[in-house]
């Protein structure tokens, strides 16, 4: 009997599957009490180590060689912190037909994000574009978004956020900015062990990002919060989100075409300016919303799936366009495509 197989063109990440577990796991046995306590504790715990790590995994020298291609790094960061945000506030007048209050925070939340790493590094080569430029565009993005994501929402979210104060911007800077900062001075004794075990701490990059999950939809829970969400609610976010991406999408390569880029520039810029990072969304939204973090995480966790799925069908069509064959240099490295496909890389992004 021949195996039937899930579809390379609609990847499931595996990972997704592991969240939605862990927020069921929190939905049935929320912590409480002092197991909420040292809950809370390792998470912070956690994110402060996250962010260590992304510190220490960065090369200083090969994001300041990447400079020199300004104006491709330029226009990504423009849509994911100008173009992004502008769509999230003018979904605001989907509240409250479409969208519950709390639904439409998440939703902006989502658009102030930064944007990947590894997967518009794959999506890239895959469709076969500018890998270096995504490489760097997509660091640039997640270095930019720890300063930028927590300004933005001070000044869009402001109170709304439930919990978000001026308090939670000084929580950004022990818990992010300090310990990345950490990583990256301590990057030339440590980086050829951070290397060697990539594997492995990519492992306790996931387990610590589930330990905030887990964290935040119990807190939800014990907050009594989830009732505000029905699976009318739930179908009108999925709507809207697939009306941002298809935006965005189109606004990334047309916008990057009339701006005169080559081909391979405008993959790399739609690859890495239409997505929203969700291994630094997550840690973020703990810190920002505390226990209003589960509704504010829910639009990016959805997001994040979509743009997998959507962006994946985009990368092997684009990879078959008759320009790629003319124009492309770099190949398509098999590793890439099945991380895409099964979920195995070292960090859902």
């Amino acid at each position: 009997m021949k195996r039937l197989q899930w579809p390379s063109w609609m990847p499931i990440d595996p990972y997704i599957l592991l969240l939605l577990g862990t927020v069921g796991l929190a939905a049935l046995f929320p912590a409480r009490g002092t197991g909420a306590d040292v809950a809370s504790g390792a998470s912070t715990a956690a994110i402060a180590f996250l962010f260590f790590l992304y510190g220490a995994r960065l090369s200083t020298r090969e994001a300041l060689e990447g400079l020199k291609h300004w104006r491709l790094h330029g226009t990504v960061l423009a849509c994911t912190f100008v173009v992004f945000p502008l769509l999230g506030l003018a979904a605001r007048g989907l509240e409250p037909v479409f969208l519950t209050h709390n639904l439409y925070t998440g939703l902006l939340f989502l658009t102030l994000v930064p944007s990947t790493i590894q997967s518009s590094i794959a999506f890239t080569s895959i469709a076969r574009g500018n890998v270096p430029a995504a490489i760097c565009a997509g660091s640039f993005s997640s270095l930019a978004g720890i300063v930028i994501t927590p300004l933005l929402a001070a000044a869009l979210l402001g109170n709304s956020g439930g919990g978000f104060s001026a308090d939670s911007l000084v929580k950004i800077v022990l818990q992010l900015l300090v310990p990345f900062v950490a990583g990256q001075v301590l990057r030339r004794w440590i980086g050829g062990f951070i290397a060697r075990h990539k594997r492995v701490l990519g492992y306790v990059d996931r387990g610590s990002i589930l330990l905030v999950v887990y964290t935040a939809f119990s807190e939800g829970m014990v907050q009594g919060i989830w009732h505000q969400v029905s699976p009318v609610r739930l179908a009108g976010l999925l709507v809207v989100e697939a009306a941002l991406l298809a935006v965005m999408l189109a606004l990334t390569w047309y916008g990057a075409k009339a701006l005169r880029f080559n081909r391979e520039d405008r993959i790399a810029i739609q690859f890495a300016g239409s997505k929203k990072s969700l291994a630094s969304g997550l840690p973020m939204a703990s810190v920002l919303f505390g226990a209003h973090a589960s509704l504010a995480v829910l639009p990016l966790m959805l997001f994040h799936q979509m743009q997998l799925m959507v962006c994946a069908v985009i990368a092997k069509r684009r990879a078959h366009d008759p320009e790629a064959a003319e124009t492309a240099t770099t190949p398509v490295p098999p590793v890439a495509e099945s991380r895409i496909a099964v979920g195995t890389g070292t960090r859902s992004d």
